[in-house]
């Protein structure tokens, strides 16, 4: 199964039922618990917006944007999602739950940040500066597991336990 879904054709886009059903359906079916819908037309785009659909007990990764130009805003949608910041040692400095009643974060480049999803069906609007390039969009935090690696529940239970 693809991690993302196809960029949107056409001049205008436009978030709708069915667009809400299709990506979460297809997060509930995904291994990863998760699906993209990019927003933008292309990866190339200036600009990088995406919807994410989330499902409790995906993975993802603790990680920070090195670029200067790659803040990263975070609109919650639907659902309740958590922001974890970490100091670059990985202990956890502060804890952020977007809520619809507190539903954005922007986070400045070079933040180390992860996610931990709580509700069914989270839905997430991201937006970055582009172009998307996978070699240079994010950097991996060395103390935290790697996506397929055995100790990815073990590490999420510990992230959990330490509220």
């Amino acid at each position: 199964m693809p991690d993302a879904l196809p960029n949107h054709p056409g001049d205008i886009f436009i978030l709708n039922d069915l667009i809400l059903s299709r990506g979460i359906s297809a997060s509930r079916k995904s291994p990863r618990l998760r699906m993209i819908q990019p927003v933008q037309r292309a990866q190339t785009a200036k600009v990088q917006r995406l919807l994410n659909f989330l499902q409790p007990g995906t993975y993802i990764r603790p990680h920070c944007h090195l670029l200067e130009h790659a803040t990263e805003s975070v609109c919650l949608l639907g659902g309740h999602l958590e922001i974890l910041i970490f100091n670059p040692q990985g202990s956890i400095r502060t804890r952020h739950h977007l809520t619809t009643t507190s539903p954005l974060i922007d986070i400045e480049p070079g933040v180390w940040h992860g996610m931990i999803v709580h509700a069914a069906d989270t839905v997430i609007f991201e937006v970055k500066k582009g172009p998307y390039n996978p070699e240079t969009d994010k950097k991996f935090a060395s103390w935290s597991p790697e996506e397929d690696s055995p100790n990815v529940k073990d590490f999420l239970a510990r992230l959990k336990s330490d509220a």
